[in-house]
């Protein structure tokens, strides 16, 4: 683990990217604007190995959206970041960090996250006074 950590090579096969709800994958809020995904992982490496850096970028400004998703390799070292990073200043802006949740992350689109999940809930909770369809 500390030749990891410092800089040394690692011998192990790449991994595929791991599901989000692993406590990897973090949330990075409150980004300034000129912060690029160099500055950010730069901040966060001392925490330990990096797979990932998303930052989502508005389509119509081409700039990042004050927010990222850093993927570590190892779960104590996310939770690391998150002890140290939440709260800490960064280009004089207070950063956000938390484990994200999945279903912010990786989407692509800019619906609300609730709304991937409202089929669901209509389907399972039926509007008063309406009738359900009839099955053959």
């Amino acid at each position: 683990r500390w030749r990891r950590r410092h800089g040394q090579a690692n011998a192990r096969a790449p991994r595929m990217q791991a599901p989000v709800n692993d406590k990897r994958t973090l949330y990075v809020g409150g980004l300034e604007e000129s912060v690029g995904e160099d500055t950010l992982r730069a901040a966060f490496v001392p925490f330990g190995e990096i797979i990932e850096v998303n930052m989502p970028v508005d389509s119509s400004t081409q700039k990042h959206r004050g927010f990222a998703f850093l993927q570590f390799d190892e779960k104590g070292d996310a939770a690391d970041a998150i002890d140290n990073m939440n709260g800490a200043e960064l280009f004089g802006r207070v950063l956000r960090v938390n484990i994200a949740k999945a279903d912010a992350v990786g989407k692509g689109s800019h619906r609300p996250v609730w709304e991937s999940q409202a089929d669901k809930f209509f389907e399972e909770k039926p509007v008063e006074g309406a009738t359900a369809p009839e099955t053959e």
